[in-house]
């Protein structure tokens, strides 16, 4: 007795870290996410977001002004300023000239840029270069150096992909593609699961193989051949291939293999007794369908409408091949898409988008998801 409850314990304690090492995989990279998101460009380059608490130090360069603000003291020309034009104030560490030095002179010494010009850059950005002769030329002297930023949070990148225009519409488009895709499958996969598992009739066996088979067919093999179907569809009838119809349609195709089978084992698993008793009293099946097995099978429903609505919300490759670009058609992830420029290299833009794509997803996980693991359980040891 005591063994058995020592094995019992050790097994709480390992479930209870494997919980945890998964709660630590999923939430640093979405901390990140976030920390990214409030972060601007240039210090999502110039550092991690790992490194965002603290003071960030990075190398710079900027130019001084133009020759035409210099002034005359005591037989020099002077420029003198403050290198932060933006109002911006960092610590500089060091400062240099050249670009092979950018740290080549302390903050606060005087550098000698050559032919009698010096140059001194403080520690708060404030400077002072002195020439025997009058600077000449529309371009001043650009001056590198190293500095120092404390931590700094903004709300712009949200502004700017919250506010941007037809991101509202872009997001009911997305909600118009998902909710339909998927309770379409949900509303097949159902009654087609309860006929292969209480249902006899010939070819049964082979159809549930050939829906298993489907499961590995990869979805890229099937766009183009769909994508000619909807084009010779729409051709025939005069009518656009392109529209919610034809997408709500082709998710349904490549999510019901897996609906198909996640929702058999799991009704192949109900009591054979309650399905005898219900014929004996008369029920046809329609009816056991209806009120029994569709209710006792609610926590599968819902787990499969989580892996539904995950995939169908955040697809871009189905929606760019089977809707339009057009205002009233783009989903939210392709205009998403669309914002970060044709290299992709605005960093703050992806790390806002990604954000606030997952919302929407986490509200519909954690309202179902006391349903998830009995859904995805339920069915796995006995089966029809």
């Amino acid at each position: 007795m005591a063994v058995a409850t020592g094995n019992s314990f050790a097994s709480r304690i390992g479930v209870h870290l494997a919980v945890l090492v998964f709660v630590v995989i999923w939430t640093i990279p979405t901390l990140g996410i976030l920390v990214s998101s409030l972060r601007d460009k240039d210090q999502i380059i110039a550092s991690g977001w790992w490194n965002s608490f603290s003071s960030s130090s990075q190398t710079e360069a900027g130019r001084l002004p133009a020759a035409s603000t210099q002034v005359q003291k005591d037989g020099k020309f002077v420029l003198q300023g403050n290198i932060f034009g933006d109002g911006a104030r960092r610590n500089i560490s060091a400062f240099g000239t050249k670009s092979a030095a950018p740290t080549q002179y302390p903050a606060g010494s005087t550098a000698d840029v050559g032919d009698g010009v010096t140059l001194q850059l403080n520690s708060d950005g404030s400077f002072v270069m002195q020439s025997p002769k009058a600077f000449e030329g529309d371009r001043g002297q650009r001056v590198y150096y190293a500095s120092s930023a404390p931590p700094k949070f903004t709300t712009d990148n949200y502004k700017t992909v919250l506010f941007s225009e037809g991101i509202g519409r872009s997001f009911m488009n997305s909600l118009t593609v998902t909710i339909p895709a998927t309770v379409i499958p949900i509303l097949i996969a159902a009654f087609a699961a309860y006929a292969l598992a209480w249902m006899r009739f010939p070819g049964r066996a082979l159809l549930i193989a050939v829906i298993i088979g489907l499961l590995v067919v990869p979805l890229q093999m099937s766009l183009i051949p769909l994508l000619k179907l909807y084009n010779g569809v729409g051709t025939f009838f005069g009518v656009p291939s392109k529209t919610y119809l034809g997408i709500w349609l082709a998710h349904t195709g490549f999510g019901l293999p897996f609906a198909i089978y996640l929702l058999r084992s799991y009704i192949a698993g109900l009591p054979r007794e309650i399905m005898e008793s219900a014929r004996i009293d008369g029920a046809s099946d329609f009816e056991i369908f209806v009120k029994i097995v569709l209710p006792l099978s609610f926590p599968v429903l819902a787990s499969f409408a989580i892996f539904q609505f995950l995939w169908v919300w955040n697809d871009l490759l189905v929606a760019m091949v089977f809707l339009g670009t057009e205002g009233d058609q783009i989903v939210l992830t392709a205009k998403l898409n669309a914002l970060l420029g044709s290299r992709g290299g605005n960093w703050e833009i992806l790390t806002t988008s990604a954000f606030i794509t997952i919302i929407v997803p986490l509200i519909v996980f954690f309202s179902l998801q006391r349903y998830f693991v009995r859904g995805l359980l339920a069915g796995s040891v006995k089966g029809g």
